[in-house]
């Protein structure tokens, strides 16, 4: 399996929901593919484009927005930036007036139904999301380029054989979690010490911990917003957002007006056991509620798994005194670099791993994180993320009308809660006594990832997704 240096960027993205793997990733394919024909001196004379959706893209690609994405990201728009209030307005465009404007400056005639297929019933064999871009010039020869979307919002095109992201010399090089030990054993650094000095390899000190605060800013506007909102979320299943109602509850006729005051609030509520389980589970519930919703939301390490690190990540600030910038970098460096074993280990996508690839590695990279933040060792958080993964192994991918609501949101809950019993159970425990290490339990989710039936793996042929009976409209 090819190895590759992952930073904390590239675990933690800006985007938009309501997946990585379907709305993320495919956004960025159709970037690249227009920066392409730009490279290409192409652009200018494209007359038509034809957009192919092969595996689990066509079959959940609606429920997921993936046609939303590639056309916003083939108009030139980026889901870092992008104003997600004008979503409908510029699809609406696009549908209405036949034409889409390629990377903002060249317009062709666009008709969806004839233009972007979902060819429902073929898979290409490196990847179940797979998404194919062709080109027509008017001076009679095409280009095609296929892409993977190979979960977290991680882009690979085909042939592609090495990451376009610039390689540098990493001070720890980390391709297993006993590699990571080993520096740590070796420098007597934490975790959190030696993944930052492998990001300072890529940009200074300074830089990282403004990215990361800004990544941080971004999810306490995610969870704010979330607990904030009422209403149903788009789709069809008529599904009612539960965060706004539970924040309301839980915290009675207290007054705030902003995110610390929101704090002091939630705190001053106090610290029992089933008030805190209720606001972890508050937590997630926003996060995800958003991303249903086509909200910006943080990979983490996908949207579909987005709510479990920011709810863990909330729990330890409000009921754990961690609401200092030094806590909140610490707990997110740690969190990218256990997933980013898992990515290199195994898989971030659910269309080739299941769930257990969402919510089993975020449930991993909050129980670590939360561990070395709460006073752990070095072997205690690994251990800590192993325990949390062991016990999501074999979770199966199967929502219900392709969408991301029935029963991805919960179970953003339910990674949360195991994330800090793992934590927990690895703090009051002695790691000598282990018997499974976090590699041993990567290499085994990869190994039940090849076995699972692709019936499991985000196609919604299975589970769940066919024993609810739901009366949907046509898509």
């Amino acid at each position: 399996m090819q190895r590759e240096q992952i930073s904390v960027f590239d675990i933690f993205k800006i985007g938009i929901g309501p997946s990585s793997s379907h709305t993320l990733g495919p956004w960025r394919a159709a970037q690249q593919f227009v920066q392409l024909l730009l490279d290409k001196d192409c652009l200018q004379y494209v007359s038509q484009i034809k957009i192919l959706l092969y595996g689990s893209l066509a079959k959940t690609g609606i429920g997921h927005g993936t046609d939303i994405a590639i056309l916003l990201g083939l108009s030139g728009f980026d889901p870092v930036t992008f104003d997600i209030h004008y979503i409908g307005t510029e699809i609406d465009a696009i549908q209405d007036g036949h034409r889409l404007c390629l990377g903002g400056t060249t317009t062709i005639p666009f008709i969806k139904e004839e233009d972007l297929i979902f060819l429902y019933n073929e898979s290409l064999p490196f990847h179940p999301n797979a998404v194919t871009f062709q080109a027509f010039l008017s001076t009679g020869k095409a280009i095609s380029e296929t892409f993977y979307s190979v979960g977290g919002g991680f882009v690979v095109r085909e042939d592609e054989q090495s990451s376009s992201k610039k390689e540098v010399d990493l001070p720890f090089p980390i391709d297993k979690a006993n590699d990571l030990l080993h520096w740590c054993l070796k420098t007597g650094l934490k975790v959190s010490d030696v993944v930052m000095e492998n990001e300072l390899a890529w940009r200074g000190e300074q830089e990282t911990r403004d990215g990361v605060l800004n990544i941080f800013r971004i999810i306490n506007e995610c969870i704010y917003l979330g607990c904030h909102t009422r209403g149903n979320l788009p789709g069809g299943l008529n599904v009612a957002r539960r965060a706004a109602s539970l924040n309301k509850k839980l915290l009675s006729n207290a007054e705030y007006s902003d995110y610390p005051s929101w704090i002091q609030a939630i705190r001053n509520g106090g610290s029992g056991f089933k008030y805190t389980l209720d606001w972890v589970s508050c937590f997630a519930l926003a996060v995800n509620e958003q991303n249903a919703s086509f909200g910006r939301v943080v990979t983490a390490p996908t949207n579909g798994a987005a709510g479990v690190v920011p709810a863990v990540l909330q729990y330890y600030i409000v009921f754990c005194d961690g609401y200092n910038e030094d806590s909140i970098i610490k707990f997110m460096l740690i969190a990218s670099e256990i997933g980013s074993i898992f990515k290199k280990g195994a898989t971030l996508s659910a269309a080739m791993g299941g769930c257990q690839a969402e919510i089993g590695v975020s449930s991993a990279m909050a129980a670590a994180a939360l561990t070395e933040c709460l006073g752990g060792s070095q072997r205690q958080v690994l251990m800590a993320a192993e325990i949390a993964m062991e016990h999501h192994l074999g979770l199966t991918c199967d929502p219900i009308g392709g969408l991301v609501q029935i029963p991805c949101i919960e179970r953003n809950t339910m990674g949360a809660i195991k994330a800090i019993t793992a934590s927990q159970l690895a703090l009051q425990s002695n790691p000598d006594n282990a018997k499974v290490s976090l590699d041993a339990v990567v290499s085994t989710m990869w190994q039940t990832a090849l076995d699972m039936n692709s019936k499991y793996k985000e196609t919604s042929d299975g589970g769940l997704a066919i024993n609810i009976p739901l009366s949907l409209p046509e898509c």
